[in-house]
């Protein structure tokens, strides 16, 4: 390997052009291929089986995603004005293109089911728009006596209406986003509307993830060229490490994009952490690079970097393999942006890690080494400090292992309160546009997202039988008045306990399921020839063999859904009874399945990354105690991040997730500097004591360098728009300093009561 970099070195500038070559066809790949992928649908395997399920399910019913749009009057909705505007903006969503016209449904189109003496009739509360204050108050009045419309599509106070667009998701586009945002609000006036739904969420999430990466990086630099300056007094090595990992970030996203991978939300995250994460190799080397010029102020350029890069290539190469070990082990995740995540950062870390050992070293003998001061001290003289530092440790080294466990059993507690969600709401501020939109239609109706029982029976016309309808109506009233989050629900119970009401001339006492199993045929075949048999569709099949149940939720939250699915499986004996088998369907149900495959990953990885990890260092430094003992500081990261992340009610997410891969990543890097400084440094000395001194005084500073600049770069994520990605920075920075201040505690004292350096010694001195 010396040999490999000594050759390279000795060519610089053709080092140099093969990078600024490759730089640029990746960079123009980038501008051809790369894409923002938000879709929820996307981020899944569909191979799943709740997933796979799901699908059928969607294509029996005709289940979507819903835009919802609501339109606020605080006078009331029942005057022409606003009525017109619910018309006139209902009709122009159903010219869009991309919009069915029967999949726009407001007050406007919606089917009015009444009784005559015709007998069934299903007509539209209104076509022209109401003019007199007796139209208007008949219309409110047959608002006011349709339970499918009150408190669905007008709100329990009447002053705001909805309109809900259903559209499929090869539809939905930046510029459909962008349309429909524009046509919204072009009705604006008296009339306050908001914008919701999953669409609508995932479409601004769309627009505001690539703004807040070009924010981010901008930054990220400006912080890292400050700080490596501080640390380094050198324009040049500054100006070379930056060097380094600019490059990496742009050849990852040039793979990204040449292998057609999108950018999801978390990507956006990608540069920050290999801007931060990729200057580690080069404080290192420029550290051990400076401190070889000050103690031989007469060696040349050549030989200073040959024998820098001659001591130094090891660690580097350690410390990068497994910091990459760390963001391969998300592979063991089935969710797609946690997956790339990995794939794309290992990438990216190596790639920093070659071009610290060969661009670094190239761009500073073409510029010449910077012109450092002499040190005033020599390499065998020990810091005060770190002199002082180390006996204190060695005098006092049980209080550090009770303070260690002490640390863990409280972190322990804290991890048992660690959630899993996957809400996308979750992603904004809460006094963002999208998320006021978001509480103020749920605060008003049953709420923007859903959640679809599938009723599946083994016979065909189960769903006429007056036994499974009213079991599946107990079912809707029990979620409704049990779960505060559970809003409204929709079902075939609905449409005919309408239609029983109706044809006994509205009497509410009939607003049942009719008894017998010949009514209920009778009715359901009055409204196919006097409505849209279409309808009947989204909530029976053909057959009445399936059957779904629309539940409405006010967020988007796992726990919401977790508990409305466990107040619905106490249902499945009795359904079982009657033939019929419980399942779900849905963006909602996704999303659980969603969450659920981001915890088991998440467990697997942790302890995958760990043993590769161990194996690894046990490896490099051929002792398995070693490997054990570096891996200290790591875990007592994970179990201090994720105890922090329970007791401050921080939930695991596709964010959130990455933690222990990045706390295990980045995190052994200072242990491995550390332990390969102690070995060199046990050649060199008589006691154990001295070694430690030594470590501490020179791989100390730099793994405090290390430090300080992981988290400063870290720390910009605090200025991200997004909620998730402020967390994850603080979080992250945390762990840098907890990770720091393991391998410099209780690590070193681990290594020092080892022996493992000075036991061979020992017994040769008996010999």
């Amino acid at each position: 390997m010396e040999k490999v970099l000594n050759t390279i070195l000795k060519r610089p500038m053709l080092t140099i052009l093969v990078v600024l070559v490759v730089s640029i066809g990746f960079f123009f790949i980038m501008e051809e291929n790369t894409r923002m992928e938000t879709d929820l649908d996307e981020y899944m395997p569909e191979s799943n089986p709740a997933f796979v399920y799901s699908n059928q399910a969607e294509d029996w019913f005709n289940i979507r995603d819903g835009i919802v749009i609501a339109i606020q009057n605080k006078n009331g909705i029942y005057n022409s004005s606003t009525l017109s505007k619910i018309k006139n903006l209902t009709k122009d969503l159903q010219k869009m293109e991309g919009i069915e016209k029967s999949d726009v449904t407001s007050l406007y189109t919606a089917d009015n089911i009444i009784g005559s003496e015709y007998g069934l009739e299903v007509e539209p509360f209104y076509t022209k728009v109401p003019e007199s204050e007796e139209d208007l108050i008949n219309l409110k009045a047959a608002v006011q006596n349709n339970d499918m419309i009150a408190n669905r599509l007008i709100s329990e106070d009447e002053t705001v209406a909805l309109i809900m667009v259903e559209i499929s998701d090869d539809v939905f586009t930046d510029e459909f986003y962008q349309k429909i945002n524009d046509l919204t609000y072009s009705y604006e006036g008296d009339e306050t509307l908001y914008v919701a739904g999953r669409p609508i969420v995932e479409g601004t999430l769309a627009a505001l993830a690539p703004a807040d990466m070009a924010k981010m990086i901008p930054i990220v630099i400006l912080v890292i060229i400050l700080v490596l300056y501080l640390l380094m007094k050198s324009v040049r090595a500054t100006f070379m490490t930056l060097m380094v990992v600019l490059f990496s970030v742009l050849w990852t996203f040039g793979l990204m994009a040449a292998v057609d991978i999108p950018i999801y939300a978390v990507s956006t995250m990608i540069p920050v952490m290999l801007i931060a994460i990729g200057v580690a190799d080069g404080i290192h080397i420029i550290n051990y690079l400076r401190q070889y010029k000050s103690n031989n102020p007469n060696a040349k350029d050549d030989e200073a970097l040959s024998i820098t890069l001659k001591n130094l290539w090891k660690p580097v190469v350690m410390t990068s393999v497994t910091t990459a070990v760390g963001f391969i082990s998300l592979l063991t995740s089935q969710v797609y942006p946690i997956k790339y995540f990995g794939i794309f950062t290992a990438f990216g870390v190596m790639v920093a890690m070659c071009f610290s050992l060969v661009l670094l070293p190239a761009g500073l003998k073409l510029m010449g080494l910077p012109k450092w001061k002499k040190s005033k001290r020599t390499t065998t003289k020990i810091s005060s400090f770190s002199k002082s530092y180390s006996m204190l440790l060695i005098r006092h080294k049980y209080i550090f292992y009770f303070l260690t466990v002490l640390i863990l059993v409280f972190s322990l507690w804290g991890i048992t309160k660690v959630w899993i969600d996957s809400s996308f709401i979750s992603q904004y501020d809460k006094n963002t546009d999208i998320v006021l939109s978001d509480n103020f239609i749920n605060n008003n109706f049953g709420g923007t997202s859903t959640l679809n029982v599938i009723l599946d029976a083994s016979e065909e016309g189960t769903f006429k039988n007056p036994e499974v309808l009213i079991l599946a109506e107990t079912m809707q009233n029990d979620l409704e008045n049990s779960l505060n989050k559970v809003g409204n629900s929709f079902a075939l119970t609905d449409y005919l306990k309408r239609m029983n009401m109706v044809m006994n001339a509205d009497n509410p006492s009939f607003n049942t399921i009719p008894q017998t199993r010949e009514m209920i045929a009778q009715y359901l075949l009055l409204y196919e020839m006097s409505g849209d048999p279409d309808n009947l569709l989204k909530v029976v099949d053909y057959n009445y063999k399936k059957a779904n149940m629309t539940f409405q939720l006010k967020d988007d939250t796992s726990q919401t859904i977790t508990s409305a699915i466990n107040l619905i499986e106490k249902y499945i004996p009795d359904f079982e009874k009657l033939g019929i088998s419980v399942n779900y369907a849905g963006s909602g149900y996704r999303g659980l399945v969603f969450s659920n495959l981001i915890l088991e990953g998440q467990i697997l990885s942790i302890f995958l990354s760990l043993l590769i990890v161990v194996i690894l260092l046990s490896f490099m430094f051929s002792s398995l105690r070693i490997g054990l003992i570096a891996s200290v500081p790591i875990v007592t990261t994970a179990f201090i991040s994720f105890g922090i992340m329970g007791l401050l009610n921080i939930p695991l997410s596709t964010t959130t997730a990455l933690l222990s891969s990045i706390a295990i990543g980045i995190g052994i890097d200072y242990a491995v500097h550390f332990i390969e400084t102690y070995k060199l440094n046990s050649v060199k000395t008589t006691t154990k004591e001295l070694t430690l001194e030594k470590t501490m005084s020179y791989s100390g500073k730099a793994i405090l360098y290390n430090a300080i600049v992981v988290i400063a770069g870290f720390l910009v994520l605090l200025f991200s728009l997004f909620p998730l990605n402020r967390t994850l920075g603080a979080l992250v920075s945390l762990n840098m300093f907890t990770s720091f201040i393991g391998t410099l505690t209780i690590m070193a004292v681990l290594l020092y009561q080892s022996n493992i350096y000075f036991n061979n010694r020992n017994k040769e001195k008996k010999l």
